[in-house]
C-alpha cells in the first residue's frame, strides 16, 4: 500500500515524542556504566532480567489502567517513573539501590509501552488512515531513531568532558520533564474510549477488556504472530547493550587520541559509532513500509527479517570471538537495523488482529511477550559471556534461535479479531 497520509501537526507532535523518548544518554554506556561498577556479566543480566520481569509483571495492569483512566494519564505517569529512576541511577552506588532504580524504570516502561502506540493507531483510525499503519509508525519510529543518534553523540561528550558515567543519567531527567508537557498537549480524543472514574465503571471496564483479551490470546494465529515478533525483539532487547564493550575493545586497539584517557577515548568512538548506528536504524525504520510493499506479505517480511537478525548476531559473535572487530561491528549495526526494519511492521501487523477498544492492552501484551523473553536470554547471555566470552556466547545464543525460529514463523492472517 503506497504512502497517503498528511503530515499534520499531531503527526508531528509524534515524531518529536519519539525523539525526546529515545534521548536516554545513558544507553550507549550501560554496561560500561555496571562494569565500573565491579559487577560481572552475570550480575548485570541480572539486573536486566529483574528489570523485564518487573515489566512483565505490570505490563497488561498498567495497559488496562491506560485504557480507563486514559493514555495520556498513563504516559505522564510513565515519565514521572522514569526520571525518578534516573535519579536513583545517579546517585546510587550498592548492587540494591540498582535493584530499586530498575523497579521504577520498569513502572515507567510498563505505563508507556503499548500506549503511546495505541494513541498512533487511534488517530489513523479516526483520520481514514488504518491502511497506513507501517508506513507512519516507521516515520514516527525512524524519529526516535533519530533522538537516539543524536543522543549517543551528547552522551560521548558528557562523558569525555567530566570523565564519568554518572552523569548521563542526570541529563537524562530533562527531555523526559519536556515529553511529559508534550504528551500533556495530545487531544483528549487519544485517550479511547474511557469509563467514567468511578468503582464500578473500572470494574466494569477492567472485565471488558480483560475478557476480550484471553479472546484474542485464544486465537492460535495470534499467539504466533506474537511470537514472532516478541521472540527476536526480546534477543535484541537483551543482547543490544553488548555492542558497547566490543566497540570499547576496537576502541583500545586503534592507534588514535592515544594521549587521552582510555575511559575519554572509547567515550569518544562509542558515541559516534552509536550516532552511526541510530542514523541508519531511522532510515530502516521510515523503509519498512516499502519493505513490506516490495516482498508483497507482512508475514515474509517479518520471516526474513527474523532469520536474518540471527544470522548476523551468529557471524556478529564468531568474528568477534577471533578478533575481526570492524567486521563483527559491522555486523552487529546490522542486528540494529533489523530490528527497526521489522519493528514497525510487526506492530502494525499484531494491532490488526484486536479490536481497538482493547488495543493499548494488546500492544502491552506484546511487549510484555517481549520483556518475558528478554528477561530469560539476559542472564543466560550474561552467564555465556563470562565462561566462553562474549562473541562466542552471542554466537552460541544465536545458533539456537535459528534452531527454534521455524516453530513462530509468521503465518497469512485470516482474520480479524
Amino acid at each position: 500500500m503506497p504512502q497517503d497520509f498528511t503530515k499534520d501537526i499531531q503527526y508531528y507532535k509524534f515524531c518529536l515524542y519519539g525523539f525526546l523518548k529515545d534521548l536516554r544518554f545513558f544507553e550507549p554506556f550501560l554496561i560500561l556504566f555496571f562494569l565500573e561498577k565491579g559487577f560481572t556479566f552475570l550480575q548485570i543480566g541480572t539486573l536486566y532480567a529483574v528489570r523485564e520481569i518487573l515489566i512483565n509483571l505490570m505490563e497488561i495492569p498498567t495497559g488496562v489502567a491506560a485504557d480507563i483512566i486514559g493514555r495520556r494519564r498513563s504516559l505522564i505517569l510513565s515519565f514521572l517513573f522514569y526520571i525518578f529512576s534516573f535519579i536513583i541511577f545517579f546517585v546510587s552506588k550498592q548492587y540494591y539501590a540498582f535493584i530499586i532504580a530498575m523497579l521504577f524504570y520498569a513502572t515507567g516502561d510498563a505505563f508507556r509501552t503499548g500506549t503511546h502506540k495505541a494513541m498512533i493507531f487511534e488517530y489513523l483510525k479516526i483520520k481514514g488512515w488504518k491502511d497506513q499503519r507501517v508506513h507512519y509508525y516507521g516515520h514516527t519510529r525512524s524519529w526516535s531513531q533519530m533522538g537516539a543518534a543524536v543522543s549517543a553523540l551528547i552522551a560521548g561528550v558528557i562523558v569525555f568532558y567530566s570523565g564519568s558515567f554518572q552523569y548521563i543519567f542526570i541529563y537524562s531527567t530533562i527531555p523526559y520533564f519536556l515529553d511529559l508537557l508534550l504528551v500533556w498537549s495530545y487531544p483528549k480524543i487519544l485517550d479511547g474510549d474511557m469509563s467514567a472514574i468511578k468503582v464500578d465503571g473500572i470494574r466494569k471496564r477492567t472485565k471488558s477488556v480483560v475478557r476480550e483479551f484471553l479472546i484474542s490470546f485464544g486465537n492460535m494465529h495470534v499467539i504466533k504472530a506474537i511470537a514472532n515478533l516478541s521472540v527476536h525483539s526480546g534477543f535484541h532487547k537483551a543482547i543490544k547493550d553488548y555492542l558497547q564493550p566490543v566497540i570499547q575493545t576496537f576502541a583500545f586497539s586503534l592507534p588514535i587520541l592515544v594521549g587521552i584517557a582510555e575511559k575519554k577515548r572509547s567515550a569518544l568512538i562509542i558515541g559516534i559509532i552509536y550516532f552511526v548506528v541510530y542514523i541508519l536504524t531511522s532510515y530502516a525504520a521510515r523503509k519498512a513500509g516499502k519493505t513490506t510493499d516490495k516482498l508483497n506479505s507482512i508475514q515474509k517480511a517479518l520471516n526474513v527479517t527474523m532469520i536474518l537478525g540471527y544470522l548476523m548476531a551468529f557471524a556478529s559473535g564468531l568474528f568477534f570471538h577471533y578478533s575481526f572487530f570492524i567486521v563483527s561491528i559491522v555486523l552487529y549495526i546490522g542486528i540494529f537495523i533489523i530490528e527497526n526494519l521489522r519493528n514497525p511492521i510487526g506492530v502494525a501487523y499484531v494491532s490488526e488482529l484486536y479490536k481497538q477498544d482493547i488495543l493499548a492492552t494488546a500492544l502491552s501484551a506484546n511487549s510484555q511477550a517481549k520483556s518475558l523473553f528478554a528477561a530469560i536470554i539476559a542472564p543466560i547471555l550474561g552467564y555465556l559471556a563470562d565462561t566462553l566470552g562474549v562473541g562466542m556466547g552471542l554466537a552460541v545464543l544465536a545458533f539456537v534461535l535459528i534452531l527454534s525460529s521455524p516453530l513462530y514463523l509468521a503465518k497469512r492472517k485470516t482474520e480479524v479479531i
